[in-house]
């Protein structure tokens, strides 16, 4: 248990202040950046497992750094065993980039032995990478029906469909609108963030029951992932 709890042979002893205070910095500004990239993000393509890696990098580089500890020697061996990585295996997901790099870490440690942070920080990382598969984080759910409907009235009077939405739905999207010669007839496509999704039904049958409604269809919208 002493060469497991005092094994890391560095010039300096651990302390595990401010081994797990790295972690945890790294962690929150990982997480701060991360959120930010979530609520700027306007592209067509989104990844959750991107966000997650942007939470997981900086913790990791905080640990392999703990733990190198200045070692030249350490720190080529890495960079041999990241290339070899990088050569055999065109990885496609970041998330599992983030899981060989904690083990090639982890691995170092111990070869480097460096017991004591390989023990922290591995349980830290493991850790951290069940707390966001349980939260789902960086998951993003901004819709929750697309709607589709025919609308055989003047396009002038499409504020009463929009009212309707508007009272059933804290956010509405014109996802779609194509009208028709001579303005007759448009199909158009809504995304609705519902005030209460269990009354997606009574909205549905509002939205048929409407003047000028000819037909209406819905798809239940999931949540943003890769495309």
């Amino acid at each position: 248990m002493n060469l497991l709890l005092q094994g890391d042979y560095a010039s300096a002893p651990t302390s595990y202040q401010a081994l797990l205070l790295a972690l945890l910095l790294a962690f929150l500004f990982g997480q701060i950046f991360a959120w930010v990239y979530v609520i700027t993000h306007s592209g067509v393509s989104y990844s959750r497992s991107f966000v997650v890696s942007l939470i997981v990098l900086p913790v990791l580089v905080a640990l392999v750094l703990l733990v190198m500890s200045n070692n030249l020697v350490t720190a080529f061996g890495l960079i041999a065993v990241f290339a070899v990585i990088r050569f055999r295996n065109a990885l496609r997901d970041t998330l599992d980039m983030c899981f060989v790099l904690s083990v090639i870490i982890l691995g170092t440690a111990c070869g480097t032995q460096k017991f004591s942070t390989g023990i922290v920080g591995g349980l830290a990382v493991a850790g951290l990478l069940v707390f966001l598969w349980m939260t789902a984080s960086g998951t993003r759910h901004r819709f929750d029906l697309i709607l589709n409907l025919r609308w055989m009235r003047s396009p002038d009077e499409l504020a009463a469909v929009r009212h309707l939405l508007e009272r059933h739905s804290l956010r509405v999207h014109v996802a779609h609108q194509h009208f028709g010669v001579g303005m007759e007839g448009a199909d158009l496509s809504y995304r609705v963030l519902l005030r209460d999704p269990a009354r997606a039904a009574e909205l549905l049958s509002e939205l048929a029951a409407l003047p000028g409604v000819d037909r209406v269809s819905s798809v239940q919208a999931a949540d943003e992932s890769e495309i």
